[in-house]
């Protein structure tokens, strides 16, 4: 999306953003944690902790780029890069992280789900990846899930799975945006249809869900909001301050999130839950 859409975007945003919802300010705890150092590393557009390696992070580019991750250490150095084989790089916009309930292996999901034509695509796609337990750069295989919205294609920016149930859901970009849920089960030999489930801000640009399941968060360019399962608003939290403010995730522990932007050495912040949305 060129710079000055991007920039009369967030301006209305921010206007919109106005509103009675309970707002938390972002205190002195916000803090950047580390600077991504790999030049290869140029549109960030998702971001997921490991479930399985300590202080590692995985990201990935947007569109016009490989379909391609990386593994990242606590101070932004890329510790192995993969390729995702039998995947498809259309719009690469958001990534998740979850466990196999079964064996406990890390699962990693990627949406190629952004259309900044509303509607140019039929279908999306949501690649399932298994969790390199090395961390060493290859190629890893893939399993690709199509999916449709019952209303009609749209831009989507957000993905986000459920850990307590295993659902996936996708948030899209829009001036009314919604949380679309996907069937309890998901199938290759068809296309999963993606149906409304709740309401989202405007233009959002990513989502997550806490670890515990007990919270979800979607964020804007400006700010993001904090949720509960039922879609009931807990508050608000201001984001730091980005070039094009793209990804976000919970930390493993739940109590504060991440936050992350496009562009070159781009940075991550961590930024802190208000007590009533952190795990007791």
């Amino acid at each position: 999306m060129g710079d000055v859409v991007i920039r009369v975007l967030a301006v209305v945003t921010a206007i919109c953003c106005l509103s009675a919802v309970p707002a938390y300010a972002a205190d002195d705890g916000t803090e950047k944690l580390f600077t991504f150092r790999d030049p290869a590393i140029t549109e960030s557009s998702g971001l997921a902790v490991s479930p399985t390696h300590d202080g590692v992070f995985y990201t990935h580019n947007d569109s016009s780029a490989s379909p391609a991750f990386y593994a990242v250490d606590g101070k932004g150095r890329t510790k192995a890069a993969f390729q995702v084989q039998g995947a498809q790089a259309r719009d690469w916009e958001a990534m998740a992280a979850t466990k196999e309930p079964e064996t406990g292996r890390g699962v990693l999901w990627f949406a190629d789900i952004g259309d900044n034509l509303d509607g140019a695509w039929p279908d999306i796609s949501v690649y399932r990846v298994m969790e390199p337990q090395t961390l060493r750069s290859t190629t890893l295989p893939a399993t690709r899930y199509r999916f449709r919205y019952a209303d009609g294609a749209r831009n989507a920016e957000g993905l986000m799975i459920n850990p307590r149930t295993g659902r996936l859901y996708v948030v899209s970009k829009e001036f009314a945006g919604s949380v679309y849920a996907a069937p309890k089960k998901l199938r290759t030999g068809r296309t999963n249809i993606l149906r409304k489930v709740a309401s989202a801000p405007l233009m959002a640009t990513d989502a997550a869900y806490a670890p515990d399941g007990s919270s979800y968060v979607i964020r804007t360019y400006f700010s993001a909001t904090l949720y509960q399962p039922s879609g009931e608003t807990i508050a608000k939290v201001p984001m730091p301050e980005l070039e094009q403010a793209e990804s976000i995730t919970y930390t493993a522990d739940g109590t504060a999130l991440l936050a992350g932007s496009e562009g070159p050495r781009s940075p991550v912040y961590r930024v802190p839950l208000p007590d009533r949305a952190t795990p007791t």
